[in-house]
């Protein structure tokens, strides 16, 4: 099958091979996304860049203004984003500069993540530190409620075949309604919204290079924390979790972001957040699966699923949904 897309590609790479000195043979995928983005990576002869990253987005589908426009505003704030060397909008195409190929994820463990988070809790609280209201979209009970609605609508139904009976469907909504009220009581700043091991790239300058920002909004200060240290990727013990959570309190403060006095206060924040993520990733995953034929995520539900009960079983107003999340873990998915 041609990929008529990739031509399309191939002859814009084309118009830039000598600018750039682009090697236009090596063009080669560099990674696939979630969406319908996907990145490629190419060499360059140029002395500052020995490769670049070609990105991949059909206009109908991902339309490059939000990229561009959360990608100059991380820049400003001092984050290690790509640069964006070259554009075109009408078509969907940017040429970036490479922040390479290692992942947090791939280079996390117990002995080197105590220095990647504490790079990460520091671009982090630089991104939070630039937060203005009404330049990024709202966070809002609307938005918050959609994605909740994956979890029955996705998970439960089309993924597990589960049909709630009404006490259940009324404990749901209920359930909803106390998240969802912890999350808007939160203080707002910048949300990356997908703040993990697998979008931070291990750099040797301005630790880490910062991706897949484009979908960032204005909303609580705790939804990127719980996106990385309650990752879907990978798990730790809650003591470290704990302790990694503490710092980024304590370097908040500090730095005058809108933090609460008492940490009791900003984990339990930070656990219902957490809660709202979890819900809604076990839709995406099964969504991704079912609607999109993208099986990969299904062996990272199990871990979500763990972090959804553990935290609703924590707190007493939570109990019922525990107890739903827990009779999922008896059905094959």
């Amino acid at each position: 099958m041609t990929d008529a897309r990739l031509n399309t590609l191939r002859n814009w790479l084309k118009a830039l091979e000598a600018s750039w000195q682009l090697d236009l043979d090596s063009l080669a995928p560099a990674s696939a996304d979630a969406s319908f983005r996907r990145y490629f990576r190419i060499t360059s002869k140029n002395p500052n860049f020995a490769t670049l990253i070609v990105m991949d987005a059909p206009p109908q589908h991902e339309p490059l203004d939000d990229f561009i426009k959360v990608d100059l505003l991380l820049a400003e704030a001092g984050l290690n984003v790509p640069k964006i060397l070259e554009q075109n909008l009408a078509e969907g195409f940017l040429l970036l500069n490479d922040l390479g190929t290692k992942t947090f994820l791939a280079e996390l463990n117990t002995e080197t993540a105590d220095h990647l988070y504490k790079d990460a809790t520091h671009a982090l609280v630089l991104m939070q530190l630039a937060s203005k209201p009404n330049v990024l979209p709202n966070y809002d009970e609307a938005l918050l409620q959609r994605e909740l609605d994956l979890f029955p609508e996705w998970y439960l139904k089309k993924h597990l075949n589960i049909e709630l009976n009404e006490q259940q469907t009324e404990q749901l909504k209920k359930s909803f309604e106390l998240i969802i009220e912890n999350n808007l009581a939160q203080a707002k700043v910048y949300v990356h919204r997908d703040y993990h091991s697998r979008n931070l790239m291990l750099t040797e300058k301005n630790n880490p290079g910062v991706i897949d920002f484009q979908d960032a909004v204005y909303g609580p200060i705790t939804y990127d924390a719980a996106s990385l240290w309650r990752d879907a990727y990978i798990a730790w013990p809650e003591e470290r979790v704990i302790d990694w959570v503490i710092k980024f309190w304590e370097a908040g403060r500090k730095a005058g972001l809108p933090m609460p006095d008492d940490f009791g206060h900003f984990y339990r924040d930070f656990e219902w957040m957490g809660l709202q993520r979890h819900l809604k990733v076990l839709g995406i995953f099964a969504r991704l699966y079912h609607r999109d034929g993208k099986d990969g995520y299904l062996k990272d539900i199990p871990l979500v699923l763990e972090y959804a009960i553990a935290t609703a079983n924590r707190y007493i107003e939570l109990k019922p949904l525990a107890r739903i999340l827990e009779s999922t873990r008896t059905h094959k998915d």
